[in-house]
């Protein structure tokens, strides 16, 4: 069913990429997704800001730390000024910090696109251009890919003339997220821009993003779109195990799929706080960090609102386990547990820097300032 993946000399068999998401993508929760993978697939880090990077901020240099184990290493960087950029890509390549660099033009969070970062950048085609200049020139020997949305909304959609961009400076794959920057993560995402995309750069690998809940919805996507592969995002928040159901569609092997009973799930959750604990070297550190993760792993099992509140609060892996050897642990796997989660808000207005709008190719109104300085989105 699946062709390998060439991202640069990496070859990701089968197909599918661990999208970047923030406080959630760190080496812990990479470990666990390359667990169940079985060490295939690739795994990419939170979203890493350029001049944090450049700074060697200190959480930043924290959250660039792989395992020994990841291979290949993919950092995602955010950046709106191809200086910046391409400083902190020639600092990955020379420092040997990773083997693969994404760029970051998806996100439609306020705080980026307020400063003209993110989904909002490929509205100014030059800028955009000059970014990817400098980070494949920087790159050296390193792929360099980019992930991004269809544009900031309907009328303003960039996705084909920034695919084209991308081919002629070198980037080595995109991913598309089917929807507009206005819909952040509400709606249904158009997987017909996945295949009008493929259609429009056949040069290079086209990987679709959105809605993939289950490794069914993954196939489904490579076969309506024709695109080279899938990233995931939300569909594995509280499902590592989403991993190895991919590597089984894709290799034929469809009635493989796991279908965890409470008891799997509840090991799971303690094996992803304790890894959290000791990437953080301090364990309730760490099961303070999971809180966030337990209404996902938990989604569709009989577990009351109490109980689900209390196991939120946890701040030590014995209260944790305590907490979960109360639940009912011989649950089978709940019917249509497979469904959406983390957000789903959608149709906001996309909030811009002044007059942004008005030229597509115009770049100035882009200060220093509005690189970020802290990563992780």
């Amino acid at each position: 069913m699946s062709h390998p993946l060439a991202v640069g000399p990496h070859t990701v068999s089968p197909p599918v990429v661990l999208a970047p998401m923030a406080g959630i993508t760190n080496a812990p929760f990479r470990t666990l997704c390359r667990e169940f993978s079985g060490g295939k697939g690739l795994f990419v880090s939170e979203m890493i800001t350029t001049r944090a990077l450049v700074e060697r901020n200190e959480k930043t240099m924290q959250l660039i730390r792989f395992d020994a184990s990841e291979q290949p290493r993919s950092i995602q960087l955010y950046g709106v000024d191809p200086a910046t950029v391409g400083k902190a890509v020639r600092m990955i390549a020379e420092e040997g910090l990773a083997d693969h660099i994404d760029l970051n033009f998806g996100c439609p969070v306020p705080k980026v696109t307020r400063k003209g970062g993110g989904s909002a950048l490929p509205y100014k085609r030059n800028l955009l251009r000059a970014i990817l200049r400098e980070a494949v020139s920087g790159a050296g020997d390193l792929p360099v890919t980019m992930k991004m949305r269809k544009g900031i909304d309907d009328d303003h959609l960039t996705f084909l003339d920034a695919g084209r961009i991308a081919v002629e400076e070198g980037v080595t794959a995109i991913a598309l997220h089917g929807r507009t920057a206005a819909q952040h993560y509400g709606g249904t995402a158009d997987w017909e821009a996945v295949a009008r995309l493929k259609e429009h750069v056949p040069e290079i690998p086209v990987l679709g993003n959105g809605d993939i809940w289950s490794a069914e919805d993954a196939l489904r996507m490579v076969r309506e779109t024709g695109c080279d592969g899938v990233v995931v995002g939300r569909g594995c928040l509280g499902r590592p195990w989403l991993f190895a159901d991919l590597v089984a569609a894709f290799e034929g092997r469809l009635d493989d799929l796991a279908r965890p009973v409470l008891r799997e799930v509840a090991d799971v959750m303690v094996r992803h706080a304790t890894l959290l604990g000791e990437w953080l070297g301090d364990e309730s550190k760490g099961v303070v960090d999971f809180r966030k993760h337990v209404a996902w792993y938990l989604k569709g099992f009989a577990v009351g609102s109490e109980m689900r509140g209390r196991l939120a609060i946890t701040s030590s892996l014995a209260e944790l386990r305590a907490g979960l050897d109360e639940l009912d642990l011989d649950q089978p796997w709940p019917a249509g547990a497979d469904g959406p989660r983390g957000r789903t808000s959608g149709n906001n207005r996309v909030v811009l820097p002044d007059g942004w709008l008005k030229d597509p190719y115009d770049c100035a109104g882009i200060s220093e300032d509005a690189e970020l300085d802290t990563s992780g989105g």
